[in-house]
């Protein structure tokens, strides 16, 4: 498969870059390697959605393909995966880096068969099933987001973890003109579904009772969830102090814009991986308030203090207050501390370094 100076050609593949939240990663990342070294390709199973469109300004080939197929019928499996597997021999792929976020082994099943080497990033908290054993067995190396991720694979070696990486040069506060709001603005940004707890964060609100302070909720996601929270807005007469925005492809504005960013996820279900729009809040300079669960409390370890538990609106109204009656300096200088904690932990530069570091080591190992 060529010479010993032949690049590393890396393969990504990722479901899509509209719905799928660390499309964003994926792209800084692919921008960043070392383009004498390595050589990038993408698969993804559609095109929607207006950032696809910078993602094919990198230049990089992007094949529309399927690089998963449905596990059942068992039989008839080495069959289905086969349009992949002779993929990955066609195009002479060294490593197959997954972005996937589901437990499906047939990407792994396919990329093995091919005699490529295969990694993906566990970037959500789901285990337990048989399915996310089988995959972590015939990968070549996993790369965990956060410390609770390294119990998962307890008898694996190979393994690393990697916190995501962000661009800390473009999510940089000083790109924006900061503005002297009238009220205190808070602000909380995601694809929200019920295991977010966003009801948690608009109940708190409400308990201050205070016409200074108001919420801004930006996304999409479930529709039956996010009716549920503008009926609870009513219902406490919060209409006037509640703003639903739209998804927007730059946030930087309205964090800029904000006060104070809150991620209320619950202990339940998914939980989560590593909440990038947490990090993109930190790292604009903006103090925030977390729910003390896993991938929230990895981020803000070092800062336990803005902490609370989850689903307890009663415990986040107080930080909450708290928050509010900091004066503008003491709410400037932990938004400080929170993007120097990003530029030395979370650096994209870091992120890609380690990273061409492992595709080095995973390229030079014996096949197995």
């Amino acid at each position: 498969m060529g010479g010993i100076n032949r690049k590393i050609k890396i393969l990504y593949t990722i479901p899509n870059f509209d719905t799928a939240g660390s499309g964003k990663v994926l792209y800084d990342l692919a921008k960043g390697l070392d383009t004498e070294r390595f050589e990038v390709s993408i698969a993804c199973t559609h095109n929607k959605g207006s950032f696809f469109k910078d993602v094919e300004a990198l230049g990089f080939p992007i094949y529309l393909i399927g690089s998963t197929v449905p596990l059942r019928p068992y039989h008839s499996l080495f069959f289905r995966v086969r349009p992949f597997k002779d993929f990955i021999k066609t195009h002479h792929f060294d490593i197959v880096h997954s972005w996937h976020w589901s437990s499906d082994w047939t990407e792994v099943l396919a990329t093995r068969l091919a005699g490529a080497r295969f990694v993906y990033t566990k970037k959500a908290m789901g285990w337990g099933n048989i399915h996310w054993k089988i995959r972590s067995v015939l990968s070549n190396f996993i790369i965990t987001i956060n410390d609770e991720m390294r119990s998962f694979f307890p008898y694996k070696k190979q393994q690393q973890l990697i916190p995501l990486g962000i661009d800390t040069n473009f999510y940089d506060p000083k790109r924006f003109e900061k503005k002297h709001n009238t009220a205190f603005s808070i602000i909380t940004v995601g694809q929200f579904v019920p295991i977010k707890g966003i009801e948690v964060l608009i109940k708190s609100v409400g308990q201050l009772n205070d016409l200074n302070i108001c919420l801004s909720i930006m996304g999409t996601g479930d529709t039956t969830y996010i009716n549920m929270l503008r009926q609870l807005v009513s219902s406490l007469k919060m209409d006037s102090k509640v703003n639903f925005i739209d998804r927007q492809e730059d946030i930087r504005p309205y964090l800029a814009g904000s006060d104070l960013y809150v991620i209320p996820t619950l202990d339940t279900g998914r939980k989560e991986g590593m909440p990038m729009a947490l990090v993109e809040a930190m790292c604009m300079g903006l103090p925030v308030l977390g729910s003390n669960i896993s991938g929230i409390n990895f981020v803000l370890k070092e800062f336990s203090d803005l902490l609370f538990e989850p689903g307890d609106d009663k415990s986040l109204s107080l930080k909450i207050q708290d928050m509010y009656l900091k004066t503008s300096e003491e709410r400037t200088n932990l938004g400080k501390q929170l993007r120097e904690y990003c530029v030395s932990n979370f650096s994209m530069r870091r992120f890609i370094n380690a990273h061409e570091a492992l595709y080095l080591d995973l390229k030079n190992i014996k096949r197995s």
